[in-house]
C-alpha cells in the first residue's frame, strides 16, 4: 500500500462512517450541494424583486444567509475532496457546526410557519417560488448538510472532542440568533420593511422570544445531531480513540 494513502486513512477518525475527504461519495455530495446552492442564488437573480434593490439584498433572509454559510462549507469540503487537504477538511467541519443546525432550523421554521399561514413568511406581492426551487431553498440544504454531518465528518472538528462542545454550541446558537436580529433591524431602518412579514406582526418582546426560541432550537438540534451521530457511528472512550489514531 502507498505510504501516503496509509497515512491518510490513519488520519480518519475511527467513528467516521464514510471516506471523506474523497473523490467518491463525499465529492459527489459536495458537488450536488454546490449545484443546488448555485441554483438558489441564480433563481433570485433571474427573478428580481424589491429585495434585489433593497439594503441587504436577499441576505436579509435567514434562508440565504444559511445557504451562503452552506456554500462556504461545501466549497471547503470539495476542495478537501480534490486536494485531500486536512486543512480544508477541518475548515469544512467547523463551518458545518453552524451550517447543519441552522439549515435544519430554517426548514422547521419555514415549513412550520407556512403550514400555519404562508403570508407569515412570504410577503404579499412577491413571487412564490415553484416547488422545486422552494425545496432547494428550504429543505435540500438541510438534507445534504445532515448527510455530511452524520456520515462524512468526525464527531467534532478537533480530536478529541472538545469537552465543552455543548456549551460552545449554546453560545454560538444564541450569538447567531441575536446577530441576525440586529441585522434585520438594521435592514429595516434602511428599507422600512422586514424580510419576513411575521416580524412586522410581532411586538418587540414577542420578537425577542422568537429569537431566543430560535437560538434554543438551534442548540437542541446541534445536540440531537451529536446524539444521532453516536447512535449511528458508535461512541468510544477517549483512550481507545487516541490509541487508534497513533
Amino acid at each position: 500500500m502507498d505510504p501516503s494513502s496509509k497515512a491518510d486513512k490513519s488520519r480518519r477518525h475511527p467513528l467516521q462512517r464514510l471516506d471523506s475527504p474523497s473523490k467518491g461519495f463525499s465529492g459527489a455530495i459536495h458537488v450536488l450541494g454546490l449545484i443546488s446552492f448555485y441554483n438558489s442564488f441564480k433563481f433570485l437573480v433571474d427573478n428580481p424583486s424589491i429585495m434585489n434593490e433593497s439594503f441587504g439584498w436577499h441576505l436579509q433572509y435567514l434562508t440565504m444567509l444559511g445557504i451562503s454559510i452552506s456554500t462556504a462549507c461545501f466549497a471547503f469540503g470539495l476542495l478537501a475532496d480534490i486536494t485531500n487537504s486536512h486543512t480544508f477538511f477541518v475548515a469544512k467541519n467547523y463551518c458545518a457546526l453552524i451550517a447543519a443546525p441552522i439549515e435544519i432550523v430554517i426548514s422547521i421554521l419555514y415549513w412550520g410557519l407556512r403550514a400555519i399561514d404562508e403570508t407569515l413568511v412570504i410577503p404579499p406581492g412577491l413571487l412564490k417560488p415553484p416547488i422545486l426551487a422552494d425545496l432547494g431553498f428550504h429543505l435540500f440544504p438541510a438534507i445534504v448538510l445532515t448527510i455530511d454531518n452524520l456520515f462524512l465528518s468526525p464527531p467534532w472538528p478537533t480530536q478529541p472532542i472538545n469537552p465543552r462542545a455543548s456549551l460552545l454550541s449554546l453560545l454560538t446558537s444564541t450569538t447567531i440568533a441575536f446577530l441576525y436580529w440586529f441585522w434585520i433591524e438594521l435592514c429595516y431602518s434602511h428599507n422600512g420593511f422586514y424580510p419576513y412579514p411575521i416580524f412586522a406582526v410581532l411586538t418587540t418582546s414577542q420578537r425577542t422570544a422568537l429569537f431566543v426560541a430560535s437560538g434554543a432550537i438551534m442548540w437542541v438540534i446541534g445536540a440531537a445531531l451529536r446524539r444521532a451521530y453516536r447512535g449511528l457511528n458508535g461512541e468510544e472512550r477517549l483512550q481507545a480513540i487516541e490509541k487508534k489514531l497513533v
